[in-house]
């Protein structure tokens, strides 16, 4: 017997009342994305937490066929990931016992809209769980860019054989070097977190943190034009809005020093592409791109091949085993649900504005 209406009333995050047993949910993502995320392990315990047809996953909701139409119209909880269609008011509309929406990944903006906050439905994401291989990731570029290894690598490819590399490499090391973060995302706080023990100095650009805080995490609270003059490495982690779009553009990237790598990993649209690319080609800067504007460069796009750029295919987020650990966040909050728990990591509309 499905609850009433009435029976998960209270504010987002915080179902109250009488818990399910065992809600109706159902899956919805893009193809093959449930293939990866569930396991056997997984499979069992979603099959334990609530009633689904985990063969059934929904990629389309607007004009669904009719399985997924009557699995939408029984749903009490939908169970989202990355692909999954907008929960536009017509969607809403066909799904009259939806109660919760469980985001198994980071952002929601592309898939919740405003009819689903005036519907109060309760919304997580597992948004921690996937700030945590971003964050190891750009730990990893920040030792290596200090390291000197991209210029190193290029250069040993060239010379094959015995060479000065200390003398090379003498303003090289991460001993007393100069971290900047931009944004003091969930994904900038790990990062910062993640350089406590190195001899680091780590400055910190975020306009809604104050110096109280930022010294709480581990920083000094600086603004964006001081921390691109004064940062050997600048890493990006900010949330991709209008306003910090191209908020590294020519004036920011020309005063960050010689030989400086700008690390970006949030979203392309941050870097002006048209103004780092000569500072790339002149090999003043280097860079580590996990994400660029265009998403996918050009084929004939000097990033793929210049030896101070390390390009990645937008992979600092989870993908592999690591999307096991989305899983489990997401099942973890099934199962608070469940019990008539309130979501550990809410997602509010008020804190869209802010973040990714």
């Amino acid at each position: 017997m499905h609850p009433t209406t009435d029976e998960h009333d209270g504010p987002a995050g915080r179902p109250s009342g009488r818990p399910s047993v065992r809600p109706a949910l159902l899956l919805s993502m893009g193809p093959g994305i449930a293939d990866r995320l569930f396991d056997a392990r997984h499979r069992s315990r979603l099959a334990a937490l609530a009633r689904t047809d985990l063969g059934l996953v929904a990629h389309e909701l607007a004009d669904p066929p009719p399985a997924v139409a009557a699995a939408l119209a029984d749903a009490e909880v939908l169970l989202t990931c990355w692909g999954a269609p907008p929960l536009t008011a017509r969607v809403l509309d066909a799904a009259p016992r939806l109660r919760a929406v469980i985001h198994a990944a980071g952002s929601v903006k592309h898939h919740l809209t405003d009819a689903c906050w005036e519907r109060g439905l309760a919304v997580t994401s597992a948004a921690a769980a996937n700030a945590l291989p971003v964050a190891e990731y750009t730990l990893a570029a920040i030792l290596l860019a200090n390291k000197g290894v991209l210029h190193s690598a290029h250069r040993y490819r060239t010379v094959r054989g015995p060479h000065d590399w200390q003398q090379e490499l003498a303003g090289a090391g991460n001993y007393h070097r100069t971290v900047g973060v931009i944004g003091a995302s969930r994904i900038g706080r790990r990062v910062i977190e993640l350089l406590r023990p190195f001899d680091l100095r780590v400055l910190l650009h975020d306009p809604y943190v104050d110096a109280a805080e930022a010294a709480r995490l581990g920083a000094r609270p600086v603004p964006l034009d001081t921390l691109c003059a004064d940062s050997d490495v600048v890493t990006v982690h900010a949330p991709q809005l209008p306003a910090t779009r191209h908020m590294l553009g020519v004036r920011e990237l020309a005063l960050m020093p010689d030989g400086a790598t700008l690390i970006n990993t949030a979203r392309g649209s941050l870097v002006d592409g048209t103004a780092l690319l000569p500072e790339l080609l002149t090999g003043r800067l280097n860079a580590v791109l996990d994400v660029t504007e265009p998403e996918l460069p050009p084929a004939d796009s000097p990033l793929y091949d210049l030896p101070n750029v390390l390009l990645t295919p937008h992979v600092a987020g989870s993908l592999g085993t690591e999307l096991h650990r989305l899983a489990d966040h997401a099942l973890d909050a099934l199962e608070r649900y469940g019990h008539g728990l309130p979501f550990t990591d809410p997602v509010r509309p008020e804190d869209l504005h802010h973040s990714a």
